[in-house]
């Protein structure tokens, strides 16, 4: 489901997010992808690595980036995934509310936290996206101003569902 759009529940094209599912595990439940360790593969081929709260933050290590040079204070992902292609790392938040809450406020943190992203990755000249993978109760129209807000902040959101399109992955 795009923004605002309806539809789009199709494993075929994109993932289909849950409260406590992780994207590797999405990832290879999808024909032709495998993932081990960090790294994604499609049909044998290396395509992008993902991961989750700490394990960012060894995988940038790894490149020779300390964040304490960039950042004061860690930011721990839900989920993010460096797509090879397209040099981009996608930064993907799952809210999901039943009630309402604290998570209503972290909903309009998303630009202070693509900026610190940009910042941390400047020197691997890696481009940011931040994604927030929503469930249905932020379909509510209290929440209007708040997605609106998502995405004129050059940010986006998805209703449990993620297009592998949209992050230049090959779509089975």
């Amino acid at each position: 489901m795009i923004a605002g759009g309806s539809g789009g529940a199709n494993t075929r094209t994109g993932l289909i997010f849950e409260e406590r599912t992780d994207l590797a595990t999405l990832l290879n439940k999808q024909p032709g992808y495998q993932v081990k360790g960090i790294d994604v593969f499609y049909h044998g081929e290396l395509v992008a690595h993902v991961f989750k709260k700490h394990a960012f933050y060894k995988y940038i290590a790894s490149l020779g980036v300390d964040w304490r040079q960039h950042l004061s204070k860690q930011l721990f992902p839900d989920n993010c995934i460096y797509v090879i292609v397209n040099n981009t790392l996608f930064v993907i938040e799952c809210k999901f509310q039943r009630v309402a809450g604290s998570v209503d406020e972290k909903l309009q943190t998303c630009d202070y936290k693509r900026k610190r992203y940009k910042r941390l990755l400047a020197e691997l000249n890696y481009e940011v996206e931040y994604i927030y993978i929503l469930n249905d109760w932020f379909k509510q129209p209290c929440y209007s101003d708040t997605l609106d807000y998502i995405i004129s902040v050059g940010c986006q959101y998805y209703f449990e569902y993620l297009p592998l399109q949209k992050l230049g992955l090959p779509v089975p």
